[in-house]
């Protein structure tokens, strides 16, 4: 029996070293290196300009049922999430160019902590992207009828549809909306949302490659969208909406902090880039910082301008820099910023789905999920399994999952994984000091240490408030560990064995050994 605890005890921590996944990424010939500082900094814009400026931003300053907002503090909140964001984002930058492969966290969660907190890492972004696609699909619906308001000739069916067919059931039921009932059973369901999360799902089966003048577009777009806000915005700026300026103080301005965190899950697509990145060294520092920079400096301006359009009680959750465009008589304007933010959400959409099926995939692949959800169509070499799985798991959540309570999930996961990769870092450190590091986190261990607190403490913070998302939270984390005792470990086990037979040619000592 102790025999059996020791073995089942050494197999959770299980590590696969950092050079298996270089030698897996070589056997496949390893991706070209062309991305250089600039394009970099093109991709993080890109991923981190979406979902927080057009979604989370009005939430952020007013507030939810749940959670009290920063007001024209937010400023002071973004700042904050700026100076917390580095310190992962340097983690991020030396693991990156250390092991330059795709699979971000996943990847050195397994080669720092093990298997099963590999697994849960996994689970964990898993739940930010996932959960995160439904929270932008139901703020991309607010966007679409915005836009169908700009034009008078469109019938009011249309700019103004019924309450049931544009929401999710608990934000209809806050909206105080007439929901039909069909056996008694509620009738409720965000058909926008639905229609376009089923259009990137077949994109994401027929196959995309994306091209860095793809990406430099569409951030050409959304910044120059967000810039005509500003400027044309700013001669609608009333300073009397900015008082208070802090209406609920330090509590409002750390909430606003844990809301508008959620823009920063971009620093994931900047680090699965590294083993595309000439010289990573240089490289990757430059674009995660410097995309945290100008973004946040966008952010910033964006929150000053918006805060002193309208009072703060007037300002729309679902779509914020358009209905404050609205708000001043400019809806012309407000359908161009429309046209621009569904643009952008469109983007964030496809790699938040796209996110969620490589993560799946890299799991099914390790052994952790069923071997069917590996499967890669013959015709266009995707995982057509997987896409459709958990398209089919996000329409379902999207009828019942309230848009900020998904967008709090997504940010608990972003947290999540936040801190667990300046833990690695630590542990890297301690266990392989002499592994040769192309960058390294400066003055370490002190730096992981501070982001380790700054998210912790801004996580920590949260729970207080966010009741609901707090609650589901913990549920996901243990219904991630019921899966993997149940499934993933025994499963694991197979996979293991089939490896050790390989590499030894000894089928009888496997028992042995495994």
């Amino acid at each position: 029996m102790q025999k059996f605890l020791g073995q089942f005890f050494s197999n959770l921590i299980r590590k696969k070293n950092p050079d298996e996944f270089l030698e897996q990424s070589n056997a496949a010939g390893g991706l070209k290196k062309t991305l250089g500082a600039f394009d970099l900094i093109i991709l993080g814009i890109s991923a981190i300009i979406g979902a927080g400026i057009f979604v989370m931003i009005g939430s952020a300053v007013i507030g939810t049922t749940e959670r009290v907002g920063a007001g024209p503090a937010l400023v002071i909140s973004i700042a904050l999430v700026t100076v917390a964001c580095i310190f992962p984002a340097l983690c991020y930058t030396e693991f990156a160019s250390m092991i330059p492969v795709s699979g971000s966290a996943y990847i050195y969660t397994f080669a720092t902590m093990g298997e099963l907190p590999a697994w849960m890492m996994g689970w964990v972004l898993m739940l930010e992207y996932a959960i995160g696609t439904i929270a932008v699909a139901s703020s991309w619906t607010g966007y679409l009828i915005k836009l169908f308001q700009g034009f008078p000739f469109l019938p009011e069916c249309i700019k103004n549809p019924p309450i049931w067919i544009v929401n999710d059931y608990s934000s209809a039921v806050e909206a105080g909306g007439n929901i039909p009932h069909i056996l008694g059973i509620p009738v409720c369901f965000n058909l926008p949302a639905m229609v376009i999360i089923t259009i990137i799902a077949l994109i994401l089966l027929k196959g995309i490659q994306e091209s860095a003048n793809f990406a430099k577009l569409m951030v050409f777009v959304k910044v120059a969208v967000i810039s005509l806000f500003i400027a044309v915005g700013a001669f609608y700026v009333r300073p009397e909406n900015w008082t208070p300026f802090a209406p609920n103080g330090i509590n409002g301005i750390l909430m606003g902090a844990f809301a508008i965190f959620y823009a920063y899950i971009g620093f994931d697509a900047i680090s699965t880039a590294a083993e595309e990145t000439k010289d990573p060294q240089k490289n990757l520092p430059i674009g995660l910082i410097g995309s945290l920079v100008i973004c946040s400096i966008i952010y910033g301006l964006v929150t000053i301008v918006l805060t002193g359009m309208m009072p703060m009680g007037s300002i729309d959750l679902k779509a914020p820099i358009a209905h404050a465009m609205n708000f001043v008589g400019q809806n012309w304007f407000a359908g161009a910023i429309s046209i621009g933010a569904l643009a952008g959400l469109t983007s964030v959409l496809l790699v938040l789905q796209y996110g969620t099926t490589r993560i799946l995939f890299a799991m099914a692949r390790d052994g952790f999920l069923p071997p069917m959800m590996k499967k890669v169509h013959p015709k266009f070499n995707t995982p057509w399994v997987i896409t459709i799985l958990s398209t089919v798991l996000i329409l379902i959540g999207s009828l019942f999952i309230n848009m900020q309570v998904a967008a709090e999930l997504a940010i608990f996961g972003t947290f999540t994984s936040f801190v667990i990769v300046c833990i690695g870092i630590l542990i890297l450190r301690k266990t392989e000091p002499d592994r040769p590091r192309p960058f390294k986190v400066p003055c370490c261990p002190w730096f992981p240490i501070i982001g380790i607190v700054f998210c912790s403490g801004l996580m920590f913070v949260a729970l207080k408030e966010v009741k609901t998302s707090a609650m589901l939270f913990p549920l996901w984390i243990v219904l991630g560990l019921v899966i993997y005792f149940i499934y993933g470990y025994k499963s694991n086990r197979k996979i293991v064995a089939l490896k050790l037979q390989k590499s030894t040619d000894i089928p009888e000592k496997i028992e042995e050994k495994v």
